[in-house]
């Protein structure tokens, strides 16, 4: 793998700490310098995958609104990562 590959992940359905584990399981497998993205939704994975992510020594390059204005956490999210 190279770091131009793409990383997504989708943990929409998935509920804490589920949404880290796959998030972490995913980080260790790309190179450093990598960027992913990671779609969820839901209170506890909007506070706590972003704050572990940052707590692990990793950078959260951006979360946003999957639909431009949804800010509510119904809606899905996209959480931006690079693996250091």
């Amino acid at each position: 793998m190279n770091q131009r590959e793409k990383y997504d992940l989708d943990i929409t359905a998935d509920v804490c700490p589920i949404t880290f584990v796959k998030t972490k399981l995913m980080l260790e497998k790309m190179p450093v310098g990598a960027i992913a993205t990671v779609r969820l939704k839901g209170v506890e994975p909007l506070e706590n995958v972003p704050r572990s992510i940052l707590a692990h020594g990793h950078d959260v390059i951006s979360l946003t609104p999957e639909v431009a204005g949804e800010t509510d956490d119904t809606f899905a999210h996209i959480l931006t990562i690079k693996r250091n």
